[in-house]
């Protein structure tokens, strides 16, 4: 692995950081229990919820824009899209050590070592050659020329941990009393089942953020009792009564979506035709109001909103539920019947429902089985996870899942990468996820989406895709 062959070890600058503005007033907030404190091994909402509050990332990366706002770094350039320069912003850990270019090396090196959830973003995407660090300047030299870098960074798991856990290997007693460069620090070690206290440190409204782990239905009706001041997610039940808060409640893109993926190459599923008439096959509608719960967007793009550049309208006709058309597509390719519809963790409920759903409306047998390992003679249910905004590590992870190995979609994949422009590579990655949906080696299915609401006494709510309401923005009065 590339990444742990780094053995650049730099002088380090310590550095400080500006008084905070002054802060007003106790914010409480509900979430479900985070699956883990730990930035760089986290995928859940909550986590992302907390740990952008403790964090502060190099940068913000819009995936529909490309544009990028540094954060934690001062500024990301190239000139040639394979040597790049980060600059970062002077700043502290919250217990009061310098944040170094280093303190990045020897992070994204415990990432990788560790295989956490983070790691493919450094071992797969970013793909460094060497990454060296002095003082406040990291350079990255890469394998290829890349315009993605931006994107990349702004991943929440890339933040920097403090050179005490990085030397003590203490995963599991961080995770219980994190220490981040962001504005809020944790005051006192978190509670399981209970929750924590946040105390600002930097620049953000509430002066001490009170995070309460509990049930999101009870949750909801503790913001209208008014004991509780901003609720993160809505149950299914409460979804259509959310909208009685008025402009007191709000959705965003999830980095999440689930997915049908074909093994292309069984002779079952070869014909594209019958990938086709299968997708079709799907009501994407019963799927959302029924086992998802409303916490979903039937699919209408390939790509999820919190993943897709440019402008986007319309719904992709293999996104459509066309039952009469997905069965004359079948006929038409003397599709034999039988198939087995594979699910991993997590995903036996709705993956049971749509398997019910394409036996009705396509008039095939179709059963449901937990996914085993090896090689699957049978299309598979996806729940992706995003870690990055960079539409290049979903569309080659659909690729990968389904075994489609087409040159043109890789020669796109690679030219949008090497893009200079935002632009430019907005552009390719329409021509790569076009192909995909001509030839639907994947079909999409759902995108998932966050809901939260509030009280009249907070304000300035806003939410983002990978860290959902920015909790250090909100104000109280």
């Amino acid at each position: 692995m590339r990444l742990l062959a780094l053995l650049a070890v730099l002088a380090l600058a310590v550095t400080g950081c500006s008084d905070p503005a002054p802060a007003s007033g106790v914010l409480s907030v509900g979430l479900r229990e985070p699956a883990t404190l730990l930035p760089a091994d986290l995928s859940d909402q909550a986590g992302r919820l907390v740990t952008a509050a403790l964090w502060t990332p190099l940068a913000d990366y819009d995936a529909a824009t490309g544009k990028v706002k540094p954060r934690a770094a001062e500024s990301i350039e190239s000139t040639d899209r394979v040597h790049w320069t980060v600059k970062l912003r002077p700043a502290t850990f919250h217990d009061g050590t310098p944040v170094t270019a280093q303190s990045y090396v020897d992070t994204w090196w415990a990432i990788a070592a560790e295989h956490w959830m983070a790691s493919p973003v450094l071992t797969k995407l970013l793909r460094a050659q060497e990454i060296k660090a002095s003082g406040l300047v990291l350079t990255l030299t890469l394998d290829r020329p890349s315009g993605q870098v931006p994107a990349l960074l702004s991943a929440p798991g890339l933040v920097p941990l403090p050179a005490s856990v990085l030397a003590s290997h203490d995963w599991n007693g961080f995770a219980k009393a994190p220490v981040g460069n962001g504005p809020y620090r944790l005051d006192g070690p978190w509670r399981p089942g209970s929750g924590g206290t946040l105390k600002r440190v930097g620049e953000g409204g509430a002066a001490t953020i009170e995070l309460r782990v509990g049930e999101p239905a009870a949750q909801y009706d503790a913001v209208e009792a008014g004991t509780l001041d901003l609720a993160t997610e809505v149950p299914g039940e409460k979804h259509d009564a959310m909208h009685e808060f008025g402009d007191r409640h709000a959705t965003w893109a999830l980095p999440q979506a689930g997915y049908l993926a074909f093994p292309v190459t069984d002779p079952k599923f070869t014909d594209a035709t019958v990938r086709h008439g299968f997708a079709l096959g799907v009501d994407r509608a019963a799927l959302e109001a029924g086992p998802l719960a409303h916490q979903v967007d039937p699919a209408k793009a390939l790509l999820p909103p919190a993943d897709a550049p440019g402008e986007r309208t319309g719904t992709c006709r293999p996104c459509s539920f066309d039952a009469a058309a997905g069965k004359a597509l079948l006929k038409q390719t003397s599709f034999p019947g039988g198939a087995t519809v594979y699910f991993g963790p997590g995903a036996e409920g709705w993956t049971r429902t749509l398997v019910v759903g394409l036996h009705k409306a396509l008039d095939v047998s179709v059963t449901a089985q937990a996914r085993p390992a090896g090689p699957l003679d049978g299309p598979s249910t996806l729940d992706v996870k995003l870690a990055t905004p960079s539409p290049y590590e979903l569309l080659s992870a659909l690729a990968e899942a389904s075994g489609y190995t087409d040159e043109v979609f890789r020669q796109n994949l690679t030219l949008a990468d090497a893009a200079a422009t935002a632009d430019e590579a907005g552009q390719l990655y329409r021509l790569a996820e076009n192909q995909l949906l001509r030839d639907l080696p994947v079909a999409p299915l759902w995108s998932g989406h966050g809901h939260a609401v509030w009280n009249d006494r907070i304000h300035n709510v806003t939410t983002a895709p990978f860290t959902g309401p920015a909790l250090a923005a909100i104000t109280t009065s």
